[in-house]
């Protein structure tokens, strides 16, 4: 019998080879991908239409930790400066390299008011990118499969590398749009946070500290509200008596329990937080999934700014006991006034510009399908590789991507001092199904400088 025809299914090697095996996805699962590509955290994507939950999670090996930790020391040590650059790993190991992410989550729904334009992000490599509503990230730590050195440059899944862009037809009209930023300072108010952690039922008073307003204990014993001091000011809320992956003392087996909560249950929630931060829950379109095996359920609801979607989701996790967890942003949008774009062709070569770095941000799910056989198909060689000859060609592969639409829209932006703005971009599709990212910003409103 061929070796290969007795091998298991691609994905349950896959999975045997997770250090995680066993463990389904959890409040932790994002963070234990990243500890593995960038020795940090967060994120997972739903297969349907790519929109993520959004998960900002807890420690990935919540099956197994004692019931008291100290979270604030945790949190901590696990968010640096770039802890957005973390958010993209996560994503791209678990659709791209993994394999996760295709097909294995059930029951998601969209239950969009408009169906908005998908968001955009700037941020590839640098950052996190995004599928058609969440993060996905281009990297050559997510090619994880068993190959020889230069085996990236071979690798037109990740964006990055050597690639030729052709291009016709593309506007040569520039102009002007909108952008936003987060009013982060607006939203570091006590009270408001007070507010916030008793609809969420935590005691306490907000305390500042380490970067952070905190209110509720910070060992695991109760509910906690933590909210940084970040751009977003983005908030994480956990009630670890709901935690269904805990193990009691002394058991050596953890496996959750209960029913898993309905849609319409996930979203409703969600909305509630939404409108005890004070916003407007009309104002976000939702999406709700669960995973095979689990007992709870996430929604996401997406910001909508003139139509289209914006990279900074919200989103919560239910059992059937109640609100888990939620993770979002509390500073608001504050409007920006219209900065100038340059036109599609500009835009398109500066895919070609290192200054830009282009950034695939949708990975086409047939080449996708493609890496998942060669993991599975590969076989170990019994010999070292030949010695090349006097004259041998190098192999200098150049991936050749036909660009055949182009589309303008918005995408969050990291600044040096923690601000984010929300800026015009471009993202062009390929003849693929692969997305491409760039900045949409004229060059005289750009600041090159490196200081």
């Amino acid at each position: 019998m061929d070796e290969r025809e007795d091998r298991r299914d691609p994905m349950d090697e896959l999975r045997a080879a997770d250090p995680a095996e066993g463990v389904e996805p959890h409040a932790g699962f994002a963070d234990e991908v990243v500890a593995r590509v960038t020795g940090e955290v967060t994120g997972e994507t739903s297969p349907t239409t790519g929109t993520s939950s959004g998960i900002d999670t807890t420690d990935a090996a919540a099956s197994a930790r004692p019931p008291v930790a100290d979270l604030a020391a945790e949190r901590t040590r696990r968010r640096p400066r770039w802890l957005p650059v973390a958010a993209v790993a996560a994503s791209l190991a678990v659709v791209g390299a993994v394999g996760y992410g295709v097909g294995a989550a059930t029951g998601m729904t969209t239950n969009l008011a408009d169906a908005a334009a998908p968001p955009i992000s700037l941020q590839g490599q640098a950052g996190a990118g995004t599928t058609e509503g969440g993060p996905v990230a281009p990297g050559a730590a997510a090619d994880s499969r068993i190959a020889g050195a230069g085996a990236a440059d071979l690798s037109y899944p990740y964006g990055f590398g050597r690639n030729a862009f052709h291009a016709s037809g593309l506007s040569t009209e520039g102009g002007t749009a909108a952008a936003y930023a987060f009013d982060a300072p607006a939203a570091s108010d006590p009270a408001a946070i007070a507010a916030l952690a008793a609809a969420l039922g935590v005691e306490g008073e907000p305390v500042l500290a380490d970067g952070a307003w905190t209110v509720g204990p910070s060992d695991g014993s109760a509910p906690t509200l933590w909210v940084s001091l970040d751009g977003t000011m983005s908030f994480s809320y956990s009630d670890p008596g709901l935690d269904p992956w805990v193990c009691e003392e002394g058991s050596d087996v953890c496996e959750p329990s209960g029913e898993i909560p309905s849609e319409q249950v996930a979203i409703d929630a969600l909305r509630q937080v939404l409108a005890d931060a004070g916003r407007d829950p009309g104002a976000y379109e939702y999406s709700s999934e669960t995973w095979e095996g689990a007992v709870t359920r996430t929604a996401t609801a997406w910001p909508v700014v003139d139509g289209q979607r914006i990279d900074t989701g919200w989103s919560v996790e239910v059992t059937n006991d109640g609100l888990y967890s939620a993770y979002g942003g509390l500073a608001e949008l504050v409007p920006l006034g219209d900065y100038a774009v340059v036109s599609e062709q500009e835009a398109f070569e500066r895919l070609s510009d290192p200054r830009f770095g282009a950034q695939m941000t949708i990975m086409p799910f047939a080449v996708r399908e493609q890496v998942s056989d060669e993991i599975a198909e590969w076989v170990p060689p019994t010999a070292p590789p030949a010695v090349p000859t006097a004259g041998t060609s190098l192999a200098w592969p150049v991936n050749d991507v036909e660009i055949v639409e182009a589309r303008l829209g918005l995408a969050s932006q990291w600044q040096p001092d923690g601000s984010v703005l929300v800026v015009p971009a471009y993202e062009f599709t390929d003849s693929e199904g692969g997305a491409w990212s760039v900045i949409a910003v004229a060059d005289e409103q750009l600041d090159f400088s490196t200081e």
